[in-house]
């Protein structure tokens, strides 16, 4: 593993990159995840239908593609981004298709009882799935929104091909110096799992102080 120690600043600096990429596109994966998740549960056809034509749209279109399309396409239609906003738009539209589908598995898990309680008492739908329902949502699928976030750190591994420096990238830069690919991307998939078994134990952690006993 000298190979990695010499070239140790690279690694670093790629790993920074990843570590931002991982969380700003789950910030805004999250975000989008929960408003797509409620026009799912909404009462209103067209915003159902709005939510499942962007889940099933996300859903069914590799990441990779989202990523060449969003950093080719728009610049022909005028929408120019960074390089790194870009890559963080495009994994955070991809992954929210996934997290709106979490979410909604939560909501389906609160008691019918507590939507009905929540009208009983004056409420509307929007009022009822921010204040009553959502937080049951919510708690009730930590793990499943963890195991999104771990698939997420390795999926920013794909910006790399669209020319994003992250951890990958970095990786394949010294390999072209060194040329000794074993230690090179056995270091950076170490890094990879690193992160991976963090946000593992901080979601275990999560879930039981947030669990909900019925």
């Amino acid at each position: 593993m000298d190979v990695v120690l010499r070239h140790w600043s690279a690694f670093t600096d790629g790993m920074t990159t990843t570590l931002e990429l991982t969380a700003l596109s789950f910030a805004g994966a999250l975000l989008i995840g929960i408003v797509v998740a409620a026009m799912r549960v909404s009462p209103v056809p067209v915003l159902r239908g709005v939510g499942t034509v962007y889940v099933e749209s996300f859903q069914n279109t590799p990441l990779l593609v989202l990523l060449v399309l969003f950093v080719f396409g728009l610049p022909e239609v005028g929408v120019i981004f960074p390089l790194f906003t870009t890559a963080v738009i495009a994994i955070a539209l991809y992954e929210a298709a996934y997290i709106a589908e979490a979410v909604r598995s939560g909501i389906n898990t609160v008691p019918v009882g507590q939507a009905e309680a929540a009208r009983a008492i004056g409420l509307g739908f929007g009022q009822s799935l921010r204040l009553v329902i959502l937080p049951q949502a919510l708690r009730a699928v930590v793990q499943p929104i963890g195991n999104i976030l771990i698939a997420l750190t390795m999926n920013t591994s794909l910006a790399a091909a669209v020319g994003v420096v992250d951890l990958t990238a970095a990786a394949n830069r010294v390999n072209l110096l060194e040329a000794q690919p074993i230690p090179v991307f056995v270091g950076a998939g170490l890094g990879y799992m690193a992160v991976c078994a963090l946000v593992g134990l901080l979601t275990n952690l999560i879930e039981r102080k947030v669990a909900i006993v019925r």
